[in-house]
C-alpha cells in the first residue's frame, strides 16, 4: 500500500519531521533593529535635507551690489536663467537655483524681461518675480502744455531709456513712428509713463501718440453741435491753445467759449502763445510789440483763423473744453494776477478790466 500525508513526501522516511529551511523564516531581532535604524536615518536625513532646503529657500541673496540688474532673454531654459544669475556676481549656486526651479513646477512660466535684484530678495521670492513678470520699470512725466522740443529733451534725460530717437529730426521722429507727414507737435498725450530698463525712446514715444489718439477721439465723437471746428484735427489745436491760456481749471471752459466765439464771427484768436511758439528758440521771456507784429504761421494777430498746428500736448480737460466750450458770449479775457482771468463781452469792458487788473488803475 502506498503512504499518504506529510510522511509521503519523496526523501523523507516516515513519521520523521520537515526540515525548518521549508517553513518561513522570522528574521531575528538584530535584524529588525538593523533595518529599522536604516529607515529612521533615511528620513531623518529627508527631514534634514527639507528643512534645509526650506531655509535656503527663505535667505536673502547675496548680492555684489544694493541692486543688480538681471536681463532674460527671451527663449532661455530655465538653466540658463539660473546661470543667469549666478553670471551677474550674486552668490548663489546655479545647479540649486536650477532645481528650485524644477522643483516649484514653475520652470517653463519664467518670463523674459529686463529685471532688478534688489537686497533681501530669496529664491522663493526671486522666481516668484520671475514667474510674475514683474520687470524693473522707470517712469517718466510729460507735462500738459509742454511743446515738442520740451517732451524730447526730458526723454533724452530719462533714467534707462534708450535714446533711439536722439539722431532722428522731428519728421524722421514721426516717420518711424508710424505717422508719416504728420507734424508731432501736440500728438502725444501728456500723462506718467512708465517703462522696461533699457527700451527705447520710440516706443514710448508710440503709446503717448496712441493715447493721444482715444482721448482725442473721445473727445470729438462728444463735442457740441455748433461748434465752429471742422476736424478732430482742428479740435486738437484749439485745445492746445486753451491749455496754454488757463490759469486756473475753473476757468477753462471759459476760456474755450472766448476761442470758439471769435471763431464764428471771424475775429482773429489774438492769444500770444501762438506768437511765442511761432518766434521758436528766439523767444527770449520777453514778448515785444514787434513780436506781435512779426508775421508767422503761428502769429494769430496777423493771420485770422486758427494756427496750421497745435502749440502744445493739451490734456484731457483741455480736449473736452475745446469742443464743449461753456455757453457764454465772452470775446475777451485778461489775467487778474492770481491765475484766474475776467471775461467780457464788449471791448469797452475788457479795457476797464485791462485797467483794473494789468496796469493798476
Amino acid at each position: 500500500m502506498g503512504r499518504s500525508g506529510p510522511q509521503a513526501l519523496q526523501g523523507f522516511p516516515s513519521g520523521r519531521r520537515i526540515p525548518r529551511f521549508f517553513a518561513r523564516p522570522t528574521p531575528p531581532a538584530a535584524v529588525r533593529r538593523f533595518f529599522l535604524t536604516i529607515f529612521l536615518l533615511a528620513a531623518l536625513c529627508v527631514l534634514g535635507a527639507g528643512a534645509a532646503a526650506l531655509w535656503w529657500l527663505h535667505q536673502p541673496l547675496k548680492l555684489p551690489a544694493p541692486s543688480v540688474d538681471l536681463s532674460v532673454e527671451p527663449g532661455t531654459t530655465p538653466r540658463g536663467v539660473a546661470q543667469a544669475v549666478a553670471d551677474t556676481g550674486t552668490a548663489v549656486n546655479p545647479q540649486l537655483l536650477y532645481w528650485w526651479f524644477r522643483f516649484s513646477g514653475q520652470d517653463r512660466q519664467i518670463r523674459a524681461g529686463s529685471y532688478e535684484l534688489d537686497r533681501g530678495m530669496t529664491p522663493r521670492t526671486l522666481l516668484a518675480v520671475l514667474v510674475r513678470g514683474e520687470e524693473a520699470t522707470r517712469s517718466v512725466v510729460l507735462v500738459e502744455g509742454w511743446n515738442i522740443r520740451q517732451v524730447r529733451a526730458a526723454l533724452a534725460k530719462a533714467d534707462m531709456l534708450k535714446p533711439d530717437s536722439a539722431g532722428l529730426s522731428d519728421e524722421q521722429l514721426m516717420e518711424r513712428i508710424g505717422r508719416p507727414g504728420v507734424h508731432p507737435e501736440g500728438r502725444f498725450f501728456p500723462d506718467t509713463y512708465t517703462y522696461s530698463k533699457n527700451s527705447s525712446d520710440v516706443a514710448l514715444l508710440q503709446r503717448a501718440m496712441r493715447a493721444m489718439d482715444k482721448k482725442l477721439e473721445a473727445a470729438w465723437a462728444a463735442r457740441a453741435s455748433d461748434l465752429p471746428l471742422k476736424s478732430a484735427d482742428e479740435a486738437l489745436i484749439l485745445a492746445s491753445i486753451v491749455e496754454k491760456e488757463t490759469g486756473k481749471a475753473n476757468d477753462r471752459a471759459e476760456v474755450a467759449a472766448v476761442f470758439v466765439n471769435r471763431l464764428r464771427i471771424g475775429m482773429p484768436l489774438q492769444t500770444d502763445p501762438t506768437v511765442i511758439y511761432g518766434l521758436g528758440a528766439a523767444f527770449d521771456g520777453n514778448l515785444r510789440k514787434r513780436d506781435l507784429q512779426a508775421d508767422t504761421p503761428w502769429n494769430t494777430y496777423t493771420r485770422a483763423g486758427l494756427p496750421p498746428t497745435p502749440i502744445a500736448m493739451p490734456g484731457k480737460a483741455a480736449l473736452l473744453a475745446a469742443v464743449q466750450p461753456a455757453r457764454s458770449r465772452s470775446l475777451y479775457f485778461v489775467a487778474r494776477g492770481d491765475g484766474t482771468s475776467q471775461f467780457s463781452e464788449s471791448l469797452d469792458a475788457h479795457n476797464r478790466a485791462v485797467n483794473k487788473y494789468q496796469r493798476g488803475q
